[in-house]
């Protein structure tokens, strides 16, 4: 069982290369294979038709489950995949465990239809707080990765996210309505604004990386999934960006946040989207 996060950060100074190995193998073997060919028996619906499943996804989260728990012994794995067919091991995010938070393929709709804006997103988190993260889009063959004070990079080269220039709108990617309450609805009304310009998110972690490259100014997001968030979330940190939920604290991958919430190119930002968002 690994103790401390001493050691976790000795781990990841010896095995970052393996887990990069593993994340593209897992892409080489299991995902792009099946990239615009997929058939219609290799296609699920889950929640609705919105929310799409493949053998990519069950299969690269398979591997990816077998080969990180064999690299960190002790640490537990939180699959988006595995979660939807057994809730209860979302909880293992809350434990003392070191935990890898894997969504084998963010963006499976666009996956489906044969787009290459999807990838995958590994994180590693212990007491709720994260560690690293890698964000690899196979089909564009990017791979982001960060670690807590260590920066973020995209392929090999450093990401900062900056600031918008002033005057510009601000552009913001925002939550599917159908992901939305009430409520919730209500409060992404707030954007409507001027000098900000909204439009559907696509796949999460790509839109995280686009804050993080400064080619996107925020999210505003009303769902928690650890999954596609975790990885995104620490990726903007370590590029000099910043989140906040409606309680203006940040974002907990251990649940309970004041929803929606945004993610930011800056601190300013942050909280100017969140201030829209209380308003209305």
């Amino acid at each position: 069982m690994i103790e401390d996060t001493e050691t976790i950060d000795e781990f990841l100074v010896q095995h970052t290369a393996d887990v990069e190995e593993a994340i593209r193998k897992a892409a080489a073997t299991e995902i792009m294979p099946r990239f615009r060919q997929l058939a219609a028996h290799e296609v699920d619906q889950k929640s609705g038709p919105h929310d799409l499943v493949t053998d990519a996804d069950r299969n690269a989260e398979r591997y990816l489950t077998q080969v990180l728990g064999d690299l960190l012994p002790g640490s537990v794995v939180v699959g988006e995949e595995a979660v939807h067919a057994d809730p209860e091991t979302y909880e293992a995010i809350q434990g003392d465990a070191p935990v890898w938070i894997v969504d084998p393929v963010d963006g499976t709709r666009q996956f489906v239809r044969g787009e290459t804006g999807f990838c995958t997103l590994i994180a590693l988190a212990r007491h709720g707080e994260l560690l690293a993260s890698w964000t690899y889009a196979p089909a564009r063959d990017q791979l982001a990765t960060a670690v807590r004070g260590g920066g973020a990079f995209l392929d090999g080269v450093r990401l900062r996210s900056g600031a918008p220039d002033p005057g510009r709108d601000l552009e913001v990617a925002t939550s599917h309505p159908d992901y939305t309450t009430d409520a919730q609805k209500r409060a992404l009304l707030g954007l409507w604004a001027d000098g900000v310009r909204t439009r559907p998110c696509g796949s999460a972690g790509l839109e995280y990386l686009a804050i993080a490259r400064g080619e996107l100014d925020a999210t505003a997001f009303s769902w928690e999934a650890a999954w596609d968030h975790a990885a995104g979330l620490l990726l903007v940190e370590e590029a000099g960006g910043a989140h906040l939920t409606l309680t203006g604290e940040p974002f907990r991958i251990t649940g309970g946040n004041a929803l929606p919430f945004t993610a930011a190119r800056d601190a300013a930002t942050a909280r100017r989207v969140m201030e829209l968002l209380r308003a209305s």
